[in-house]
């Protein structure tokens, strides 16, 4: 990526959704349940997540779909 080009630090609900294609409910879920870290900000305490914390949530998915493949608890 282009030096010039900066990504952001922090992604609304709405675009967390969109880079995991799963409902914006979903990841409001997540982060309710602390499963997805994520900070409120402003007078409305609107969600905002750090690309990282967004990165670290994928990295345990794998994680833990990786061990449940494992233990045999999916199926093909």
């Amino acid at each position: 990526m282009p030096e010039d080009i900066k990504r952001p630090r922090f992604l609304t609900v709405e675009q967390v959704a969109e880079e995991l294609n799963v409902s914006v409910s979903q990841i409001r879920a997540s982060l309710k349940s602390g499963d997805l870290r994520g900070i409120q900000v402003g007078g409305r305490n609107v969600w905002r997540i750090a690309v990282s914390d967004v990165e670290d949530y994928i990295a345990e998915a794998y994680r833990q779909t990786a061990a449940r493949i494992a233990a045999g608890e999916l199926a093909e």
